[in-house]
């Protein structure tokens, strides 16, 4: 787990080794244990090291090949490299080092990117340099756990982690405003933008290739899709999906630092904690403890390791104890504003001293239809399939007529699930119409929205609903705010987290299983479940889903209120003309008189902070190396 970062193309040697070279400066939580640069005509590579594997001087990065040729940079871990490492020693490579970096550079030499990739389980973010063949390559993994952000400009391509170091390779940071609004509707950006014009992410399970100048990025693995039945019984799942787990978490176990892992009350979690001593394996299980308030999963977990005998301790940390809006901005590249990163930056502090691996329970939920919308959109679809083609139209023309209050609100929103699929779903959201109603945007965003608000509703994406809403949450909540809030709260405090769930094959055997067997008996997360049921026992089995909450409207309105105010009477925001901060403290004394603000007012609050800091960060450099088309 590290940061990564490099130029390929025509520069000026030195310019663009010190340009690598701040880029790496912005990456140093990511990773603290070193620092490599390594540079050929044509190709400069960056590494920010956070040592897992071979803790010597053997595992430092940029790597190279013997001869020099080629050289790796790699973030993330590759948990089948002692699998392809032996694979490889029979073909007659030698190996110096223990680390999973090294089967990257022979595995390229050896099977080339088109046969290396499918052998590849893991989590990564890599760039190849091939000077052989006057070549780069960028990576990303399946499921695009690790981020890898890229620029090209006249034939130049620079990429790094995150955006902040991007940006410090003396690039233009124009802010796109379209990127804003995505913000402001979903207090995230998603992977399919960038804040910074010019910018992008490279997608999930997606390879770029440069050569001379000219980029290529294609997909190289696809979701499969989901079949309306297969042969395949509800026990047969739970037993193939059970053996799929134990493997992908005895290949998280493997580490040459020490390994923890996180216990909630959950049944995602406690699934890891179980396998983990099905396994033999020897670690400690750790629960953040917040007393005396509702959410608290103490007793819950504590229960949970002492029936399975696993080392446990809970790091107590006060409900009322409210976090650095500050730190949030720092760990995140991006105006980033979901709540419950504050509760994994708080996670994340306090097990830094106890563990450099920390196991997780993410993405269970997402597979295997752990959320409420799973089973209302599955129920929606089934409706969609009984109601003739004129629902649609039929429906437009009453609802109308129909009390959006309460109640009658969720049933409304159902009928418009049941006719006008993601459509309806995407414009269900409550983000812009806030501020759209509120007068709280000013001149700079006028007229703008999102462009999932102009998906059309269409009885026919009613009738493959929730195929249609995961695909849609993959490419934006899941990648934009779930994986981005683990990832950049864990390596804010150069922690690696790990997920046996998002194991690429779990996903590829989870995604073809039809809906009626993941929602087995009408139950969210049923394959799962039965799992726990079986090996752990029924409290956790059939345990609420629950969440580390973070009251941030609470706090808005209370805490910060003040400092709330005081921002928006001086707002920068207000000054390039994002907001109308008169509207917005109307609206904020208006919603805290009541206790708690919405949402969109938090996220104009991050998006403060984050600008502010942005604006106090700007890089101080004379001329941008790519303001021209020679080094």
């Amino acid at each position: 787990m590290c940061g990564i970062a490099g130029l390929i193309g025509e520069w000026d040697a030195e310019a663009g080794r010190d340009s690598v070279r701040s880029m790496m400066r912005c990456l140093e939580t990511r990773g603290p244990d070193g620092e490599g640069i390594a540079s050929w005509d044509g190709a400069v590579l960056g590494h920010r090291r956070l040592s897992i594997f071979d803790l010597s001087s053997l595992g430092s990065q940029p790597m190279l090949s013997a001869d020099g040729a080629i050289g790796v940079v790699f973030n993330g871990a590759i948990y089948n490299f002692l699998e392809l490492r032996e694979e490889l020693e029979r073909a007659g490579f030698v190996f110096r080092s223990r680390s999973d970096t090294e089967v990257l550079v022979h595995g390229y030499e050896h099977w080339g990117v088109q046969n290396m990739l499918p052998k590849l389980r893991g989590m990564f973010a890599i760039a190849i340099w091939d000077s052989r063949n006057r070549r780069a390559y960028l990576f990303r993994d399946r499921l695009g756990v690790k981020p890898l952000l890229y620029s090209i400009k006249n034939g130049r391509l620079a990429f790094a982690s995150t955006a902040p170091a991007l940006r410090a390779a003396q690039f233009d940071d124009e802010l796109d405003d379209r990127s804003i609004v995505e913000f402001l509707e979903f207090g995230y950006v998603t992977d399919a933008r960038t804040v910074f014009r010019g910018m992008q992410k490279l997608s999930a399970g997606h390879v770029l290739e440069w050569t001379d100048g000219k980029v290529e990025t294609r997909s190289y693995w696809k979701f499969p899709s989901v079949p309306s039945a297969t042969g395949v019984s509800f026990n047969e799942a739970v037993e193939h999906t059970e053996a799929l787990f134990l493997d992908a978490v005895r290949l998280r176990l493997e580490a040459d630092v020490k390994v923890g892992a996180l216990l909630s009350g959950g049944v995602d979690s406690s699934l890891v904690c179980w396998a983990i001593t099905k396994l033999g394996g020897h670690v400690d299980a750790f629960t953040i403890g917040t007393p005396n308030d509702a959410m608290d999963e103490t007793s819950d977990a504590v229960a949970t390791a002492r029936m399975l005998g696993i080392p446990h301790h809970v790091i107590p940390v006060a409900a009322d104890d409210v976090p650095d809006v500050n730190e949030l901005i720092s760990a995140y590249g991006e105006p980033f504003a979901c709540a419950s990163a504050l509760g994994m930056l708080r996670v994340s502090k306090a097990v830094k001293n106890e563990a450099t691996v920390l196991l997780t329970g993410d993405g269970g939920d997402d597979i295997f239809l752990g959320y409420p919308e799973h089973r209302n959109f599955w129920r929606a679809q089934r409706l969609a399939n009984k109601l003739p083609d004129a629902s649609l139209p039929f429906w437009k023309s009453m609802s109308g007529l129909v009390p959006r209050v309460g109640v009658m609100a969720r049933a409304a929103h159902f009928v418009d699930y049941a006719t006008g699929g993601i459509g309806a779903v995407a414009n269900a959201h409550d983000g812009l119409p806030v501020y759209w109603q509120n007068g709280l945007l000013g001149e700079r965003l006028s007229g703008l929205s999102v462009s999932q608000r102009s998906i059309a509703w269409s009885h026919d994406s009613a009738r493959h609903l929730l195929s249609e809403f995961l695909e849609y949450d993959r490419t934006t909540r899941f990648t934009g705010e779930y994986l981005t809030k683990v990832d950049g709260g864990t390596m804010r405090y150069a922690i690696e987290a790990r997920s046996p769930f998002l194991d690429h094959l779990l996903w590829e055997y989870a995604g073809s299983l039809p809906f009626d067997v993941r929602l087995h008996g009408g139950q969210s997360k049923a394959v799962l479940r039965e799992i726990a049921r079986r090996r752990i026992g029924e409290r956790v089995a059939s345990g609420a889903k629950r969440g580390f909450g973070i009251p941030v409207g609470r706090w808005l309105a209370g805490n910060w209120g003040t400092n709330f105010r005081t921002m928006m009477e001086d707002s920068q925001l207000e000054k390039e003309g994002y907001i109308n901060s008169k509207n917005v403290i109307s609206f904020w004394k208006q919603c805290a008189a009541t206790g708690t603000v919405p949402n969109q007012l938090w996220y104009v609050y991050v998006l403060e902070h984050w600008l502010r800091m942005h604006r106090a960060t700007a890089p101080m450099h004379s001329e941008s190396l790519f303001s021209s088309t020679t080094g």
